[in-house]
């Protein structure tokens, strides 16, 4: 009687483990940018900039976080580079599975692109941080989004071409991935007010490009 006992709550226990299991954590998703990112232009930022967007695509299974600082730069000789916030560092600290990086836009100010010499080796530098952590994070490249019209800042478009072939060769040189917001936003100046930052709608563009490049599929329907 007691052997059958034994295995009885042997077999219970089992059961129960299996029942009682607690759900897959969801997969981390850091979102690395300047304004953009932060979701200047739009509504409401918390609510409305392209990572929180895309957090509601993806849903549950997933953990999106923003690390947007606005003004930032890629370069880290720029007015303002973004490897010298504490932004920068809580991304690290982040444990991130999947790392969205999108800078170049403050870097496309004529007093930042001067130096734009150091903008392959920079970019590269802050990938390859990335892949060292041990979590060993998927890597996607944005292209620095479409500045329409006369632009803001001094920056514009002729300067953010000259950023795309260079992006695109950091991609290739450490195997990341690249993301083509620009092409995806190209040419929609109604969803840029101030000829720089993407309003709601144009957050909603990066999203859902993000979105697909991350699962491999366009994202349907109403974004939630």
């Amino acid at each position: 009687m007691k052997i059958h006992l034994a295995r009885f709550l042997c077999l219970f226990s089992g059961l129960g483990l299996t029942l009682f299991a607690a759900p897959p954590a969801p997969i981390r998703v850091i979102c690395v940018g300047d304004s953009i990112t932060a979701g200047s232009g739009t509504t409401n930022p918390e609510r409305d900039a392209y990572p929180a967007q895309l957090q509601r695509m993806l849903g549950e299974a997933y953990l999106v976080k923003n690390y947007g600082v606005s003004g930032a730069t890629l370069l880290n000789s720029g007015d303002k580079p973004y490897q010298k916030t504490e932004y920068f560092q809580r991304a690290l600290a982040s444990q991130p599975d999947i790392v969205v990086i999108q800078l170049g836009t403050n870097d496309a100010k004529p007093q930042n692109w001067k130096k734009h010499a150091g903008f392959v080796a920079d970019y590269q530098d802050l990938v390859r941080q990335f892949q060292a952590l041990p979590t060993k994070p998927r890597i996607f490249l944005n292209l620095t989004p479409y500045i329409p019209g006369a632009g803001r800042l001094g920056i514009t478009e002729s300067t953010v071409l000259q950023q795309i072939p260079l992006i695109r060769n950091v991609a290739k040189d450490t195997k990341a991935s690249l993301i083509d917001v620009h092409g995806a936003l190209l040419k929609r100046d109604k969803l840029f007010p101030d000829n720089l930052h993407p309003n709601t709608e144009g957050a909603t563009v990066l999203a859902k490009t993000v979105y697909a490049a991350i699962v491999g599929h366009d994202f349907s329907g109403q974004v939630p």
